[in-house]
Parts: C-alpha cells; sequence; structure tokens
C-alpha cells in the first residue's frame, strides 16, 4: 500500500503547486496560489488518500471555493443489501455530489466499505466509530467492551484501504459528559459515533481514547493524508437542545485539536449542528470560524423545525442555505426519509439536489463568479423560450426533459401549460 512522504498541506507551504491544487483551480476558476495558501492555512482542504485508487475527481472544500455537498449512504442492520448501496453510490455520482461516506452499520462492513471504493471516484468518508463498535459487539457482546487498540486498528485499515476524510469525534471528552448530563437535553446526544463514545467512557471510567491520544491519530492521518472530520458528537437533534453547554464546549475543545493538527500539517474539516432555528444558525457559523480560525465548517443541514418528517430534504436545505450563505463550506444532504428509514435510490437523489440547490443558492449569496453566471445563462435561455438549453443549464435535466407530461396537459399545442398563448415572454414590450 502507499503512504504519502509529504502530506498536502506539507507542500503547499514549500510554495508547490501540486496536482490536486491545479485541479481545484481549474474547477473553480480560481488562482492556483490562492488554493495554496488556503491549505497552508487551513481554511481549505482537499480530501485524497494516495491508496483510493480511483479517486479522480477531486474536490476542494473551505474558504473563497464554491459550497460542496456529501451524500450518505450504507446499510442497516434491518436493511442489508450491497447491490442497492451501490446503485445509490452510482445516483451519488449521477446526480453530482462532491463526496460521498458510508455509514454502514450492518452485514458485512469491511466487504461493502471495499466494494464502494472500487466503484466510487469521489473523496470517500467513513465514520470508523461505527466498524469498531459493530465488531465489539458481535466478538464480546457490548460496545463498552472496545480497547483503544481496537479504535486505532479500524482507523489505519480504513487508512490503508483508501478512505480520504474519517469523521472522528475526538471533543467529547469526560467533563463534557458531565456537563451535558448536568444540564439535561430533551433528546439527549443524537450522533451514534458520540453515543458509543459516551457510553464507553461511562462504563470505562476512562477518558475517550481519540482524545487522549490525539497525537497517535494524527500520525495515522499525517501517513495516509487523512483528512480529519471533527465529529460534533454533542449535535443538538432538536430545536430545543441547540447551541447549549455541551454542544459549545465540544467545539472550543475541537478548535484546540484543530491548532494541533496545523501544527503536524494534517488537514482538518470542523462538523456542525444539526436541528437549530434558522435565526441561530449565523451566529454558530460565526463562533465555529472564531474559535477554529477558519477551518472548513461541514454542516448536516441544520434542520430549522422538527414537524417535518418525509420532507426534511427541504428543512435541511432551508438551514443549509443560510448556513452557507454565513460561511458553512459543506453540506451534509439530508434525505426525505431522514427519520424515518434508510433512504432508496430517488431519496438520494432528492437528497443531493435538495442540498445543492441549497448550496448554489449560498454561492449566489457569497458572489461565486460560476453559481452568477450559471443562473445568468438559465435566465437567458427561459426569456427565449428555448426548452433544450433550459434542461442543460437545469440542476435537474430530467424535470424538463420530461416533456410528454407538460405536452399534454397543454393538449400538444405548447411546451409548458402554465400559461399558453399568454406566456409575458410572448408579449412584445
Amino acid at each position: 500500500m502507499l503512504k504519502k512522504k509529504e502530506t498536502l498541506v506539507a507542500l503547499a507551504k514549500k510554495g508547490i503547486i501540486t496536482p490536486e491544487i491545479k485541479a481545484v483551480s481549474k474547477f473553480e476558476n480560481i488562482d492556483p496560489e490562492k488554493i495554496m495558501e488556503g491549505l497552508s492555512e487551513g481554511t481549505i482542504v482537499i480530501p485524497g488518500n494516495p491508496n483510493h485508487i480511483n479517486l479522480n475527481k477531486i474536490a476542494g472544500i473551505g474558504k473563497g471555493l464554491s459550497t460542496k455537498v456529501n451524500a450518505n449512504i450504507g446499510t442497516s442492520p434491518v436493511n442489508c443489501d450491497i447491490k442497492k448501496e451501490l446503485i445509490k453510490l452510482k445516483y451519488c455520482i449521477k446526480y453530482k455530489a462532491d463526496t460521498v461516506m458510508d455509514l454502514s452499520i450492518g452485514g458485512d462492513i469491511k466487504k461493502i466499505r471495499r466494494n464502494f471504493l472500487k466503484k466510487c471516484i469521489l473523496p470517500f468518508g467513513t465514520v470508523p466509530m461505527y466498524q469498531t463498535a459493530v465488531e465489539t459487539t458481535v466478538k464480546r457482546g457490548s460496545i463498552d467492551r472496545m480497547t483503544k487498540d481496537d479504535i486505532f486498528n479500524t482507523i489505519e485499515q480504513q487508512a490503508q484501504e483508501g478512505v480520504d476524510f474519517m469523521t472522528l469525534h475526538c471533543g467529547i471528552i469526560k467533563e463534557t459528559v458531565e456537563k451535558l448530563k448536568r444540564n439535561e437535553r430533551l433528546m439527549g446526544v443524537v450522533s451514534r459515533g458520540g453515543a458509543f463514545l459516551v457510553k464507553w467512557i461511562e462504563e470505562n471510567g476512562q477518558e475517550n481514547p481519540l482524545y487522549q491520544e490525539y497525537d497517535r491519530l494524527l500520525d495515522i492521518a499525517h501517513n495516509y493524508d487523512i483528512t480529519l472530520s471533527l465529529g460534533d458528537g454533542f449535535r443538538p437533534g432538536c430545536l430545543n437542545d441547540a447551541t447549549d453547554i455541551a454542544q459549545v464546549s465540544e467545539l472550543i475543545i475541537l478548535g484546540e485539536l484543530t491548532k494541533r493538527a496545523r501544527e503536524r500539517n494534517v488537514q482538518v474539516i470542523i462538523e456542525g449542528p444539526g436541528h437549530m432555528a434558522i435565526n441561530e444558525i449565523t451566529a454558530n457559523v460565526m463562533l465555529q470560524k472564531k474559535l477554529t480560525k477558519g477551518a472548513p465548517f461541514y454542516v448536516l443541514g441544520p434542520l430549522v423545525t422538527d414537524i417535518a418528517p418525509g420532507y426534511d430534504h427541504i428543512t435541511s436545505a432551508i438551514g443549509g442555505a443560510v448556513a452557507a450563505s454565513a460561511g458553512a463550506d459543506f453540506l451534509c444532504y439530508v434525505t426525505p426519509m431522514e427519520h424515518l428509514s434508510l433512504p432508496d435510490e430517488e431519496g438520494v437523489k432528492e437528497g443531493i439536489i435538495a442540498a445543492r440547490i441549497a448550496a448554489h443558492a449560498a454561492d449566489i449569496a457569497k458572489n461565486v463568479p460560476m453559481a452568477l453566471n450559471w443562473d445568468r445563462e438559465m435566465s437567458y435561455y427561459r426569456k427565449n423560450l428555448n426548452w433544450e438549453a433550459q434542461a442543460k443549464f437545469a440542476i435537474d435535466p430530467m424535470k424538463i426533459n420530461n416533456r410528454k407530461k407538460i405536452k399534454k396537459s397543454a393538449n400538444g399545442k405548447t411546451p409548458c401549460s402554465m400559461c399558453g398563448e399568454f406566456c409575458s415572454m410572448k408579449i412584445k414590450i
């Protein structure tokens, strides 16, 4: 297996413009020197493990770049069909997610991940704690019987296989667990990885190994140029729990850990909430940027209301647009079935499209040139009633290309049944 002798950050600090920097520069239409500067400072990351042989769509995430979208796939203990998950992976690529994460907790997790890596051309992420917890439960009967070596061996195994970025809940510590217990939440800990670690800490009376032996983690990340996505184990799972002591305390710790990672030339992303009222989002983004000195911010939503199961791709897109326009860099999609079931491939598509719309809306607010140009082109072709060109520029061309239903509803006389002969674009002014 390959190992990277010098990380992308180390090379950037030496003023070397790597192929990865060139690829991001070309996609974003930004000078490569700016990408290099962002990597050096830690405000930009480019996830890419040299062992991920099939990676050919590089994604830059961070300051000054277009907002990126992640899509989650993976099995559960009650729904474990690798063929269906591989179809979802195809949908992730087809509908232009920027990255993919495997959140599998059912079946042969190693085999599933290896199948994904063979097919995935996008940066690929995991939550190593899932594999560790599942394997420990199978072998020893309980999550709290994990050992430190179990955790770090899983991380290194996944790094060797080619995983590009990893969610790791390093900011959960004994002190914050006590704060959580003293300040009772309505929904407690909703992060699965976070819950695993809280249980382990409480049952064993020991400190979180990912925090206590953070340097060991940095060694692995450096060897394989893994991007650490420092997880928000205490993210709020409902509006009631947002911006509380546990969430903010964890974020403060993540800021300290970000500094240590940068000193080792390891790339870092910070993960964020969660469920949150729309009026709290901007302040949360500003706080994250302040405490981490501009580290890329990766948010799950945020979902701006708790009352819309079945429509949470919409509640998430609303929050994501607000968060990204305030400075968040990376949106994790949420599917319509987020709180109900594992999504099917159509749910994956809807989640990706909703998140991409949110990201694009934010990019317009950020004055990202290619976002503004995209809308301008679409408006030109809409003005000229050029349906073929509109399909080309639409975020979901299939919606426009499915013309048979449109024509049928308009009695075949016009491609649009909204206005017919009274279309404002046909009135000469």
